[in-house]
Parts: C-alpha cells; structure tokens; sequence
C-alpha cells in the first residue's frame, strides 16, 4: 500500500486546506516530518487513519471530533486520502460529525458523517460507495488490516512499543490479542471453564438426587444411611430383605387373628337370626287373631264392588242420552236465528219457509225431509248461478279500470310533451348567439396567454438584475467597513512593527549593560574570561529590554502583519465581488430594480390568468355545442311521441264509453257490479245456513229419540229399578281401585300371617331367646384384635413393597450419574489443561498464552534481524515462559515473558534495566518485526509508506547512525520511511522533509527537498 497524497481541510490544527504530497516526499526513499511539540506532526498520521478508517487512533478518537477549533464555523472538516493498493488506486473524501452555523436563523445545525471512495479506471473516477459501512468493509477487504493492525505495520508508535517492551504478561497478551485477533483462544478456554462447571453442576445435582432417594430409603426402612455412595446400594439391598421377611411371617399371625373374628361374628349373627325368627313368629300370632274379627267387612267389599261395576256399564247411555238431548237444543235454536234472517229476503214467502216450532221428542218423525227445505235451497240456487254470470263481467269491469287511469296518463303526458317542446324551441333559438360570443372571448384570452413564456423570462432577468442591484448595495456597506478595518489593521501592524524595531534596537545598544547584569563576583566573564569586573556597563535611563520582551513584540507584530494582510485580501475580495453585482445589476438600482420586478410580475400574473381563462371558455363552449346538439334532438323526439300519445288517448277514450254501457246494465239497481255480486252471494250463504240448520235439528231430534231408547234397555239389563239407583250405586274408577286395594291388602295380610304360621323356620325356633349382648362383646373383642393384626401385617407389607421400588430407583440413579461422572472427569482435565493448572500442563501456561507465545516468538526472531545491527552486535531479544520481565509472578501468569541478552556481559538482562537509547532501537526493531508479523497474519498487502514516530533525541550519533542504516534498508523494494521527530539533527541527515508550522490561526505543512 502506496501513499500519494493527503489533503486536510479544518482539520485537527489545520484550519484552511493543506496538502501533503507523499508521492515527492517519498521519491527518495527516506523523509521526515518534523516541527514544535504541539504543531501537529501527529496529526498528519492521524488523518491518514481517519480517512481509512473513519476513527482516530488511540485516546484522541475518544477525546473530541477531529475538527479544527481555529477554522471559522461554516468550513466544513474534510480529508482526502488518495492511494494505490493490490495495483489498484482509489480516493476516499471523508468528513466526521461537526455543527454548522444554521443558513437561516441563529444555532447550529448537526451534520453527520460523510464518505465518497471512487477509483481510478480506465482512465476516470468512478464512484464506489458514499455508505460509512460499505467503505469501512471495502477498505478492511482491499487493506486486509483493521485500525489497530495498521498502526502497528504502518503507523510505528515508539512510546507504544517501549510499553510493550516493559509490560506485564497480562498487559503484553492484550497488546498481542488486539494485533493477532486471537481472542477466540480465550473463548476456548472460557468454554472449557463454561462446559465443566455446568458437568459439575449435573453431577452435583444427581449426587443430590441420589441422596434424596438414599434419604427417603432411610425415612421408610427406619435407618440411618451410610456416608460412603459405595455402600448405599448395599445397605439399602439388605434394608429391603429384611423388611420383606418380616413381613412374611407376619401373614399367618394376621390369619389367626381373623379366623377368630369370624368365628365370633358367625356366632353374633346367628343369635340375631333366632331373635328375628322368635320376633316374627309372635307378631304372626298376634296379626292373625286380629284379621278373623274382621272378615264381615271384607264380605261387604265385595259387595259394593258388584254393584258399583254393573252401574258402570249403564252410566255412558245416560250420558250419551243427556248429549243428545243438549245437541237438539242447539240445533232448535239455531233454526229460529236463521229464520230470521232469511224472512225478509226477496222472492221467500212464509210458506217456503220450515217450522220454527221444536218437534215432540218423543215421537219419530217420519214424513221425510219438509217442502219448505226445498225452496230454500232451490232460492240459494238461483243467486248462484246469477253469480256465475255477473263473475264473468269482472274483466270487464278492471279493463274500464284501467283504460280511465290510462285516459288521465295520456292526458296529463300528452299536455307535459307539448309544453317541453315549447320549451325547447325557445333554448335552440337562444343557444347560437351565446355560442358565437364565447367563440369571440376564447379568441381573445388564446392571444393574451401566448405571452407566458416570454413573461416568464422577462421576470427571471428582472430577479437577477434585481438580486444583483442589492448585493452591490450591501457589498458597499460591507467594503466600507473593510475599509475601515484596513485602516485600523495597517496602523496596528505598522505600530507594533515599529516597536518591535524599538525594542530590538534598545536591546543591541544595552547588549553590553545585559551582559554586565548577569555577572557575579569571582565569576568569569562570558565576553573575556576575566573574574574581576572593574567597570560593567550600565544601562540608560529607559532601562534593560529582556529577550523574551523582544520575542513578544516580535510576536505581536508578526500577528498583526497577518491581520493586515487578511483586512487587505478582504477588501480586495470585496471590490472584486462589488464590481461583479454592478455588472449583473445592468445598471440598474436597487429602487428601479424592484419597480421592474413588480411590472414584470403583474404581467405574467395576468398572461397566467388568461391561460387559466381560456381553458374555462374552451370548456364551456363546448359544453354549449353540446347542449344547443342534445335540444334539436330532443325536439325531433318529443313530436314523434306527441303524434303517438294523441292516437292513444282516443282510442282508449272509445273503448272505456263502451264498457261503462255493458257493466251499467248488469248491475241493475246496485250502485256498482261489486255490490251486487256481494249481496246475491250474501243471501246465497244465508239461504243456504238456514237449510242446513233445519235438516241439523232434525237429525238431532231423531237421535235423541235413539239415546233415550238405548238407555231404558241397558239399564233393565242391569237389574236396576229406575235411573235413580244406578246413579245411587255408581262408583268412580279411583274409589272401586280403592275398594279393590283395600279387598286385596286384606287377603294378601290374611296369605302371610298363615304363611308365617306354617314356616318350619319359624317353629323350629320357638323356644329359649339367645343372649345377644354376650355374643355382641365377644364379637368386637375379637375384631379390634384382627385389626391391629391386619395392620400390623398391611404396614410390613407397604413397607418391603416402598423398599424395594425406591432400591431400583436408587440402583437408577446410580447409574445414571456415573456417565455424568465420567463426562465431567474429562472436561475439567481439559478445563485446568487450557487453563494452565493441569498437571499435564508442565509449563502451566494458558492456551491462549501458548498460542500468543508463539506470535511473540516470531516476532522476537524477526526483530532480533535488526536489534542486532542498531546495538552492533550486543543485544538480543528472548522470550520465555517463566516470569515475565518486571513482573514477579509465576508462570501461570501467562508465559509470554520477554528478556534482553547482553552478548558483552552473556547475562540475560529485564527490559527495564535499558537505558533511554537502548530502549528506543530496541522498541523499534520490536515495533518493526511485530509489524511485519501482524501484516503476515492478516493476510494484508504490503505496506509500501510507513512512519516511525519520536525516540530519536534518546539515541547518540553512532546509534543514530545505525537506526537510520536499519530505516534504509526499509526502502528496499521501493518502499517509503517517513521519520516523525523534532530532533534537529535529523534535519541535516534527512533532506527530503516536511515541515508542520504551527501558528495562531492555526498550523500549516511545508515541503523541503
């Protein structure tokens, strides 16, 4: 990776744009960078790391933005890098956040981070990426270095190296973890670590589990468990056989015990028995001397039962009898209603009409159906079947229904046809003069909006011409005042030069009175060597001027030369500017300007508006050509449906007269054909009603006479006297059940007791009664004797039964830990082996540490290459895995000790012991092999610019000599060294240099050779 160029703009101490051009620096090989302490030699590399990477390196990217305090607040911070990397050359433009006055208003506005990375091909730039991210990845794949890996191969930080060279174990494996990027090692040990304890952790919990089991063991079995996990299976084997036997021989105990309480139980019981039976046979005794004194009423049941049944099956014809008798009263009745509706009917007399009398009951009427009946049934038909004509004329009568509806439309569509038309006339006569004035006003505003395009442009010169009349106005105040601060400044630069002149002269003329105050009795003399003073020179009556009075002066007039300068390239800039607007202006003022803005902008105002009014005439013309289009069409259709209506209308005229004839002769002295067919089929129903009812009474009658003679029959049949005793005699369902239960209860009473009497049980029985109360104790004597036996034996049994699950729980358990055991054995050897506390691990070194002791090895050998030229031969750099140097610690510390072999002395020496000098060179062969190292690691491309920065004004000439031999050899292969230091030495050895000059208003870079 080649360097060519490197400009800077307000950035770090640089607040205007500065350019280093690497390219000429590093044509011959070697250069320096040089300057005062503070000037910001460091910052130039600090922008080469920015533009990379977007950061700076160290505690100055976590300080403060990269943006110059002396840049004026509106100058945005940039870098721009441009190098060749892999053979291809790319550019990258970068600015960090930074607060910029706001364009409008007071406060600042926050700008974030920006980046442009183009590449040259093909003979032109081309654009890459503006994303932070994708440039970071671009220039991490291109480079093949991260931020702390490129500072250490290209970027060599004596004072950082000097650190390393002294550090601890633990500081220097996180140097070389941040360079190698070999935390993953340190990941493996944690897993390790991680993995054990959680094993640990496992078998912890099944260790408990185990436990647990051996404890619930121990509470069931009732003892203690052994200490030793060996002797748990064991133990709890035994535990379980010796239960399991003693509740073996527990079971014929318990036999015992419940044979005998069986035996008293059957004992109790059968005394119990022989009570009942004694009971039962007494109370049999008893029962059956009561039922013989009651056999005559169950005689009278029966009895009552008989009768009761024979006036059940005569009951329903009186019943049936009592209905009918109800029925021919209705029918009656109903007869003399309709009677009397049907009287005063037209063509019904008294002699068509039936007896409204009620028939004897009693005797048959056998004359048949009345005469009467037959004219009213011959009247019903005649109204039908004038029914049936007049229905036929119902069509009739809707037609005329509708055809007068149909008169009135046709009226009332005709008169509206007829005044649309007139209508329409009158708007196709006043259409055509509207049409032809609007034609006339579109013709006009198309004339007026033609002239947009040239308003608009005469409005854009008048801006301008107006724009510049007011800058050149505000230009002058602007130059006035900067005229004025000119003056001031000349005369302030002129003054401070003049006494900067004053006091440089008064200094000279008083050289000699200066001298003389510095010196001391007995003491030489700095001009002649004398000791004695016999006359020193005193100064005049203005006094002595001290050297740093004439500094400060000499300061102050430099600062006020270049605020002189600034005010005069103000004015300049101003006066150009000025000139400039007056030009734009075109001699216009600033009042004349304005005036021309306004008339330019009523005129476009007004061209606009026409525009927007010739559009409304083109759409209302044509909505007017439209609509003069749709009446002369309308017109046309209105006269064709006026013809049609009109010839409609007469003849539905004709046909409704017609129809109005024919219905007022078939509705006679009716209002209407409705009301006749209502009233002839209103007589036809009552006609009909009263017929009906007449042959109903009759039929009644007839069947009253029927259940009368039915009654009479059944009723002899029954053995009754008269109605009155079946009636007497008669009996509900629910009272013969009743008399029925009563009779059965009774027998089935009387079927027991003799039952009860004659058992074999019963009599065998009669004789002493047992002692229940004896029987009874020793029953429950030998019960509560059984339970506790049955118990005792149910305990020993739940016991060996709960032993022997939880043994093969226990021998479960067991088994299942030993894998976890055998697990976590391997994991902890692997953890303390990693760690570094294994036996096994014979250095005790971590693995992290051992990896990392291999880098550091490389990088000792590939430093020693040139250790050994800058120390002509002495010193030699080793790394060990014992105690690292100034570190008192032992070896688990982390092995990456470092020692320095004097080849003089042959005693390997600690770091620190060095001297200023001798820990320079041998931090930069350090920094230098572990450059080389990293940049192997990282797979990156070759770094072609480096710089080595500071340490150089600890080394004496010879060494000095021999470090810049070392830097040349670094140029091999075209590779540039740039040296970073204010050693003045350096600058006579070193031709090709760039200078950091560092001032008020900020720094700035110059370059030499």
């Amino acid at each position: 990776m080649r360097l060519h160029s490197l400009t800077l703009q307000a950035f770090g101490p640089f607040a205007g744009t500065e350019r280093v051009d690497f390219d000429r620096l590093g044509a011959g090989g070697l250069f320096l960078v040089h300057g005062p302490t503070g000037a910001g030699k460091t910052s130039v590399l600090d922008a080469v790391c920015f533009a990379l990477y977007g950061s700076v390196p160290g505690a100055r990217g976590r300080d403060r933005s990269p943006r110059s305090d002396h840049a004026p607040p509106d100058r945005r911070p940039l870098v721009t890098l441009e190098f060749t990397v892999r053979g291809r050359r790319v550019r990258i433009e970068r600015s960090p956040r930074w607060e910029r006055p706001k364009k409008r208003g007071t406060g600042t506005k926050l700008e974030n981070a920006k980046v442009l990375v183009l590449e040259h091909a093909d003979g032109r730039w081309t654009d890459v990426t503006t994303r932070p991210d994708e440039a970071g990845q671009f220039v991490g794949d291109l480079v093949g270095l991260t931020l702390d890996q490129f500072c250490q191969v290209a970027m060599l930080p004596q004072g950082d190296f000097a650190r390393f060279l002294r550090a601890k174990s633990d500081e220097r494996r996180d140097s070389l973890e941040r360079i190698f990027n070999t935390r993953v090692f340190r990941d493996v040990e944690e897993w390790f670590k991680g993995h054990a304890n959680r094993l640990r952790r496992d078998v912890e919990s099944a260790d408990d589990e185990v436990r647990s089991v051996a404890g619930r063991i121990a509470e069931v079995g009732r003892s203690a468990a052994p200490e030793l996990p060996e002797e748990l299976s064991a133990w709890a084997a035994e535990l379980a056989a010796v239960t399991g036997a003693t509740a073996a021989d527990a079971v014929p105990v318990a036999a015992e015990f419940t044979g005998a309480r069986e035996s008293a139980l059957r004992a109790l019981a059968d005394g119990q028995r022989t009570r009942a039976r004694q009971d039962r046979l007494a109370a049999a005794r008893d029962r059956a001397a009561g039922l013989a004194g009651h056999a005559d009423r169950r005689a009278g049941i029966d009895v009552r039962l008989d009768a009761a049944e024979r006036a059940e099956s005569v009951l329903p014809f009186l019943r049936a009898r009592d209905v009918r008798r109800t029925e021919l009263d209705k029918a009656e009745l109903a007869v003399a209603d309709h009677l009397a509706l049907v009287s005063g009917l037209p063509g019904i007399g008294p002699a068509a009409l039936p007896s409204a009398e009620p028939a004897d009951r009693n005797t048959p009427d056998e004359a048949g159906p009345a005469r009467p009946q037959r004219a009213l049934r011959a009247a019903e038909q005649e109204r039908r079947d004038e029914l049936a004509r007049l229905d036929l004329l119902r069509d009739d009568a809707e037609r005329r229904r509708v055809l007068g509806r149909s008169v009135t439309a046709l009226t009332t569509r005709l008169d509206g046809t007829r005044e649309e038309a007139a209508r329409l006339r009158d708007r196709a006569l006043a259409l055509p003069p509207r049409a032809e004035s609007l034609r006339e006003e579109l013709r006009r505003v198309r004339d007026q909006a033609s002239q947009v395009e040239g308003a608009e442009t005469a409005l854009a010169a008048a801006e301008r011409r107006r724009e510049a009349a007011l800058a050149h106005d505000r230009l002058g105040r602007e130059l006035e005042d900067a005229e004025a601060r000119r003056h001031r400044a000349v005369d302030a630069a002129q003054a401070a030069r003049d006494r900067a002149l004053v006091l440089r002269e008064r200094r000279i003329t008083h050289m000699a009175a200066e001298l003389a105050s510095d010196l001391v009795e007995n003491g030489p003399c700095p001009v002649c060597g004398s000791v004695e003073h016999p006359s020193p020179a005193l100064p005049s009556g203005e006094g002595l001027v001290s050297a740093e009075e004439e500094r400060a002066a000499q300061a102050a007039s430099d600062t006020a030369a270049v605020r002189r300068s600034e005010a005069e390239s103000a004015v300049a800039a101003l006066g150009e500017r000025r000139t400039a607007a007056r030009e734009r202006a075109e001699g216009r003022t600033a009042e004349s300007s304005l005036a021309e803005v306004d008339d330019r902008g009523r005129a476009l105002a007004e061209a606009r508006a026409a525009a927007g009014e010739s559009r409304r005439v083109e759409e209302a013309l044509e909505l007017l050509t439209a609509e003069l289009e749709r009446a002369r069409t309308r017109e046309g259709e209105l006269s064709r449906a006026e013809a049609e209506v009109s010839t409609e209308l007469d003849n539905a005229v004709r046909e409704h007269g017609r129809l109005t004839a024919v219905l007022d002769g078939a509705r006679g002295d009716d209002p209407g054909l409705e009301e006749r067919i209502a009233r002839l089929r209103g007589e036809a129903d009552l006609l009909r009603a009263a017929a009906e009812a007449a042959t109903a009474r009759d039929g009644a009658s007839e069947e009253y006479r029927s259940a009368v003679a039915e009654a009479e029959r059944y009723r002899a049949d029954a053995r009754f006297s008269d109605e009155a005793e079946v009636w007497e005699s008669a009996v509900d369902e629910p009272g013969r059940r009743a008399l029925r239960e009563r009779a059965r209860a009774f027998d089935d009473e009387l079927a027991a007791v003799q039952a009860a009497l004659a058992d074999p049980e019963l009599l065998a029985a009669d004789g002493p009664a047992p002692d229940l109360a004896a029987l009874a104790a020793e029953a429950e004597l030998a019960s509560a004797a059984a339970d506790r036996a049955v118990a005792w034996r149910s305990m020993l049994e739940e016991r060996a039964r709960r032993l022997t699950a939880l043994r093969g729980e226990l021998r479960s358990r067991m088994e299942g830990s030993e894998p976890l055991l055998r697990r976590y054995a391997v994991a902890e050897g692997l953890r303390g082996l990693a760690a570094g506390t294994s036996g096994d691990n014979t250095d005790n070194v971590r693995l992290s540490a051992y990896v990392l002791a291999a880098r550091l090895e490389q990088v000792v050998a590939a430093a020693n290459d040139r250790l050994l030229t800058m120390s002509d031969g002495r010193y030699e750099l080793r790394y060990t895995v014992d105690k690292a140097a100034g570190d008192g610690r032992a070896r688990s510390a982390g092995g990456l000790g470092m020692r320095v072999v004097d080849a003089w002395t042959g005693v390997e020496r600690d770091p620190a012991t060095l001297s200023g000098g001798e820990t320079f060179f041998s931090s930069l062969a350090l920094a230098l092999g572990l450059g080389d190292v990293a940049a192997a690691e990282a797979g990156g491309a070759d770094i072609d610019t480096l710089f080595v920065d500071e340490g150089f004004g600890t080394l004496d000439e010879d060494t000095l000599e021999e470090v810049l031999d070392v830097l040349d050899r670094l140029r091999d292969g075209g590779r540039a060294v740039g040296v970073v230091s204010h050693v003045a030495d350096l600058r006579h050895r070193v031709t090709t240099r760039l200078k950091v000059v560092k001032g008020p208003s900020g720094s700035r870079v110059e370059h030499t050779g």
